[in-house]
């Protein structure tokens, strides 16, 4: 017997009630690549359109990645987006962070419409000048910032594909540069590589016990 799912999911309802208030446009904030021991961080700021917003938009961690390619699709073609990329170097300079909320101040600069209030999701924003709102989980809650997710997060996996041509044999294409146990072996067959965060605890690791366990600096 199938079990219908309980889960509660993102409404466009706060964002119309904000734009009743006057608010409009709004737009939805997330990013994608926080947590990975390579690649960048990227950040995403979509305005949806109150009449022509894509059906099936959720949290991108609950879909799957052909789904995320379809809505990532719609949402382009009828929604006004920003992306921002902190890439490595900045990640391991101003620390996760930092580097997060200056992508997201990145994203929210390239939307072609500049919102009166911004959601973002989770407990910390950018410095922007406009109004801002931070909402924990706000990507399973605000259709707005799950919006955001999906180009968040298809567009870091792109660019993680990009980078598996460029060093091969780390599976970048797979994990994504998550802490994997496929990653780790290849970390330890491989070294580091100039694209893996050096602020990070398990890279801290690998480099400083590299000539214990044979391990090298690669393409640094």
């Amino acid at each position: 017997m199938k079990i219908a799912d309980s889960r509660i999911k993102p409404t466009f309802e706060l964002e119309a009630a904000e734009h009743l208030l006057g608010s409009r446009p709004i737009a939805g904030v997330d990013e994608a690549g926080r947590g990975p021991w390579a690649g960048p961080v990227v950040a995403a700021a979509v305005i949806l359109d109150p009449d022509k917003i894509p059906a099936n938009i959720d949290d991108s961690k609950i879909l799957d990645e052909d789904s995320r390619a379809y809505l990532y699709r719609r949402i382009m073609k009828v929604a006004i987006v920003g992306v921002g990329v902190a890439d490595v170097e900045r990640i391991d300079r101003e620390n996760i962070l930092g580097a997060t909320l200056w992508a997201m101040g990145q994203a929210i600069g390239q939307l072609t419409e500049t919102p009166k209030l911004v959601l973002v999701d989770g407990n910390k924003a950018p410095r922007v000048a406009m109004a801002t709102r931070t909402i924990v989980k706000g990507d399973s809650k605000c259709l707005s910032i799950a919006a955001a997710s999906i180009i968040a997060k298809v567009t870091r996996d792109r660019l993680m594909m990009e980078m598996a041509r460029d060093y091969p044999g780390y599976g970048f294409e797979r994990h994504k540069g998550y802490g994997t146990p496929e990653h780790q072996a290849a970390i330890d067959k491989l070294g580091v590589s100039a694209m893996h965060r050096r602020s990070f605890k398990p890279v801290q690791l690998a480099l400083g016990l590299g000539p214990a366990l044979g391990l090298r600096l690669a393409d640094a």
